[in-house]
């Protein structure tokens, strides 16, 4: 398959963007079921897929943060070595969110994989603007990488990272034609969510693709409604049940080209003029 879309010129991709319940603070489990969701996606024809937030340990922090420093692992950590056969022998990419502990000492990152269709660790993000209890958790990352796949280029953000337009906008100026937001979004935000994912790709003519947990943990309830939204910021697939199960859709990467030429917003910005956003 990625000889035949790299021959071809394709920006075509069939994205599989699971909607995850998670067993709390239960890696193994969750890891387990998370491959036998990529191999089934990859079996329909998905050349992504694309698991949520911390989908390894669950999210609610009152319950799981206190065991993140064990929880954690390294980016060779059996999660995510696990993810990476799934992906080889799916031959499909793997983007997904776990915590994760680095060569340095100290706290972990709330991080997302990215994985190639040979299994092959591209690189991580780690989730910039953390939320609430995450400050007790984890450490703030400070990259924005993009990475280059047989089908267009990708960028990641986290969850709570859709609420700051910067983030969206220097992976677009980094060329990222798809933005993928793995997040844990709680049900008495989903007005903002139905707002923020359509924004950032509008204002930086991307597809956006937003991948939400769903499930209750104790009091948080996280009920999913993954959707995907186009460079025009028109929601094109979105999972309306309130369930676990799994987005497929088809985007043509080609289209951003024409999106952008259609509403100029990143060739018409001013730099010049906008010193205010870099002041604390």
């Amino acid at each position: 398959m990625t000889e035949t879309k790299q021959a071809a010129g394709g920006r075509t991709v069939h994205l599989a963007l699971v909607q995850f319940e998670s067993v709390l603070c239960d890696p193994a489990a969750n890891t387990q079921k998370a491959c036998r969701m990529i191999a089934e996606a990859a079996a329909e024809g998905a050349d992504l897929v694309v698991l949520p937030e911390l989908f390894s340990t669950g999210y609610e922090l009152n319950i799981v943060g206190p065991h993140v420093p064990e929880l954690a692992e390294p980016v060779d950590g059996p999660t995510v070595r696990a993810l990476q056969d799934a992906a080889r022998a799916g031959n499909c990419y793997v983007v997904a969110g776990l915590a994760l502990a680095y060569d340095m000492a100290g706290v972990p990152f709330n991080s997302s994989v990215v994985i190639d269709r040979q299994g092959e660790l591209l690189g991580t993000y780690d989730k910039q603007h953390l939320w609430a209890l995450e400050r007790f958790y984890f450490r703030a990352g400070f990259d924005c990488p993009v990475f280059d796949t047989d089908f267009g280029r990708i960028g990641v953000m986290i969850c709570y990272d859709m609420g700051f337009p910067e983030v969206a906008r220097m992976l677009a100026l980094q060329g990222a034609d798809l933005i993928l937001c793995p997040s844990a979004w709680c049900q008495e935000d989903m007005d903002v969510w139905d707002v923020n994912a359509p924004a950032r790709a509008l204002e930086n003519t991307a597809f956006v693709a937003a991948v939400n947990r769903y499930g209750v943990e104790d009091q948080l309830v996280m009920p999913g409604h993954t959707k995907v939204c186009n460079p025009r910021g028109h929601v094109v697939a979105e999972l309306a049940e309130e369930a676990e199960g799994v987005l497929h859709v088809e985007l043509d990467l080609n289209e951003v080209v024409d999106y952008r030429q259609r509403s100029p917003y990143l060739r018409d910005r001013r730099p010049d003029l906008y010193d205010l956003v870099l002041l604390p």
